[in-house]
């Protein structure tokens, strides 16, 4: 198998490109240190939705709103999307971002605190769609509880899994390196799942819940 040449990746990533809106999410984001996903990831969350026709979306970390404008913007305009974040200035960040692009308060519940206190009070099989993008470390349970909360033909995307290229390195072995290489393997043979992980971004993950 040939190698993907640089040129052609980079190419790809900005081949759809960002509004001034979410630019300035991004932007913002950057400088709070809440690292918004990229613009190949986000055109994809994006596409991911619109395919799913996903009416209600759960997004385990807010970040500045970048995922989230992209998110809304594939899903039907009475969907809600749901994202849950630890840190109250990021979702300042989020609410502003939202507000700008001109989406209707009520399309969004922004709700603080620790994702593994909000999901436990969240409905089994109510939603289209799950992200993920929080703390490396608590992947596999956010993920144990997204697959509770999907619909079958429900969206699972994990963000970051290929990990600043070190999933893919077997002598990479620090703790958020080795849960999100084990948890890829473990998503890959899950029979609950039909998987793909691509290299867009720094790697995202995506399954279908059969």
């Amino acid at each position: 198998m040939s190698a993907q040449k640089p040129a052609s990746w980079a190419y790809a990533e900005e081949f759809v490109t960002e509004d001034e809106v979410v630019e300035q999410a991004r932007r913002r984001g950057e400088e709070l240190g809440a690292v918004p996903v990229g613009n190949g990831a986000g055109v994809l969350l994006r596409l991911l939705a619109a395919t799913a026709k996903a009416r209600s979306v759960v997004e385990i970390g807010t970040g500045a709103g970048t995922s989230g404008l992209w998110l809304l913007q594939g899903m039907p305009e009475d969907g809600i999307l749901t994202t849950i974040d630890v840190e109250t200035e990021h979702q300042g960040a989020a609410k502003k971002a939202y507000a700008e692009a001109g989406i209707a308060h009520q399309r969004t519940r922004v709700i603080a605190g620790r994702a593994l206190d909000v999901l436990p009070r969240m409905t089994d099989g109510a939603y289209d769609m799950v992200v993920v993008d929080a703390d490396k470390r608590e992947y596999p349970e956010y993920v144990d509880h997204a697959i509770r909360l999907l619909r079958s033909g429900g969206v699972l995307v994990l963000d970051n899994m290929l990990w600043h290229d070190k999933v893919a390195d077997p002598a990479a072995r620090d703790e958020e390196t080795t849960v999100l290489r084990d948890l890829g393997k473990r998503l890959r043979d899950d029979e609950r799942l039909v998987p793909a992980l691509l290299p867009v971004g720094d790697g995202m993950f995506a399954a279908v819940k059969r």
